[in-house]
């Protein structure tokens, strides 16, 4: 659902606060895939990464929707995102 001009600037959740989830986008034959990762439900794609990235704000507005429906607790953005390097040579099987 694409929110009208007039929409956005209505407070849907007057007490709400800002969340920040964190976005991963993956490179793909038809373009890229977007999802969250603290909400793995909210997942879409795109024919370019700018698509991607309107699809899955689009998608979490969605979700956020639907869980105030429910009466559902939205998932807590607490995730940590770190590049982690192994060494090729250095991998060994473990018990």
């Amino acid at each position: 659902m694409i929110l009208t001009e007039k929409e956005r600037k209505m407070n849907l959740f007057p007490d709400a606060k800002k969340i920040t989830y964190t976005a991963k986008y993956t490179k793909t034959d038809s373009g890229y895939t977007g999802e969250l990762i603290e909400w793995p439900e909210v997942i879409t794609e795109g024919k370019n990464l700018e698509e991607c990235r309107l699809m899955l704000k689009d998608a979490l507005n969605e979700m956020i929707l639907a869980y105030h429906e429910l009466d559902r607790p939205l998932p807590v953005a607490d995730s940590v995102i770190e590049p982690l390097s192994v060494e090729q040579g250095h991998v060994c099987q473990t018990a």
